[in-house]
């Protein structure tokens, strides 16, 4: 999948998403959720606050938030995706969902095998592997789709062959193992109040490759170095959704890591030039979109180390 247009100030193509940071109410049930059901592992925990991952970096964080309280129709968290590195290791998760009998999508896009799910408290997850062998993503005149190796289409939302899928499992492989270490998160989708502000944000201004727009389906995609999309974003909430309030469940923030300090310090001079409000904090750089989602733009400690 080729990008759509390339920005006049382009963003490093190394940059990756961080970890999602997430509002909830019940900070004991969502570590165990996660654990349990998804097979994040808990890295650390600290009074109302906890970090889960894979044993790396954080790809999660999670902050009780008192008297919390989920609304509808605003922008913020569609879903977050976790990528997996292989086939076997998504068949694991969607045998261990069915096992624990937990309501998940297999969806086959094509592009990626993916399965869906939420969480106890609303948070929408996608779990997802690329399988770029059976095909392609493409966007063209504002329609999305997809192209199987063979040159068939399809509308990229079929459901998923379990069956196949399940072959990959060693029948001797326990279900309640943790995710493997190379797990990420590989892209966040938002809901957003418009689709051009959106991507004027994204592309124009902080320079992620525009990978496309499917109007009629309301929805956009942008990323770095020009994977098929690291952030997705529609406007399922409505048009012109507000924000969400400060009591407000979900997202917090979603970060994004820059593969060195050079690079990060472009995005923030990129920033400055084109007059962002922004905070500069220890963790990074501080900024929201127009329709008030917030992003982290920092280093990644690991490439950098």
């Amino acid at each position: 999948m080729k990008p759509d247009r390339l920005p006049p100030f382009r963003i490093h193509p190394a940059t990756w998403p961080g970890h999602v940071h997430l509002n909830v109410a019940d900070l004991e049930g969502q570590i165990s959720f996660y654990q349990r059901v998804i097979g994040l592992q808990l890295h650390w925990r600290e009074d109302d606050s906890a970090g889960l991952g894979a044993g790396a970096a954080d790809l999660l964080r999670l902050s009780r938030l008192p008297g919390g309280r989920r609304y509808r129709g605003v922008s913020g968290l569609y879903h977050f995706a976790i990528l997996l590195p292989q086939r076997r290791h998504l068949a694991q998760v969607i045998a261990r969902l069915l096992a624990l009998r937990v309501r998940n999508y297999p969806t086959d896009h094509i592009m990626t095998k993916s399965t869906y799910l939420d969480d106890p408290e609303g948070n929408g997850i996608e779990v997802y592997v690329e399988s770029p062998q059976d095909g392609v993503f493409v966007m063209q005149e504002d329609v999305f789709y997809a192209r199987r190796a063979d040159g068939s289409l399809s509308d990229g939302r079929e459901a998923l062959d379990l069956e196949a899928l399940f072959t990959t499992l060693d029948p001797n492989q326990p279900l309640d193992v943790p995710l493997p270490r190379e797990t990420r998160i590989g892209h966040v989708h938002l809901h957003v109040a418009n689709l051009e502000q959106s991507l004027h944000f994204y592309h124009e201004l902080l320079g992620f490759d525009h990978m496309g727009m499917a109007r009629n389906f309301r929805m956009g995609m942008v990323s770095a170095g020009g994977y098929h999309h690291h952030i997705g974003f529609n406007t399922w909430q409505g048009e012109g959704a507000p924000p969400p309030p400060p009591d407000a469940l979900g997202l917090r923030y979603f970060s994004m890591l820059l593969p060195d300090v050079a690079a990060w310090e472009q995005v923030r001079e990129r920033v400055e030039q084109v007059g962002l409000e922004h905070a500069l904090l220890p963790q990074g750089l501080f900024l929201q979109d127009p329709s008030g989602n917030k992003l982290l733009l920092a280093v990644n400690k690991e490439s950098d180390a």
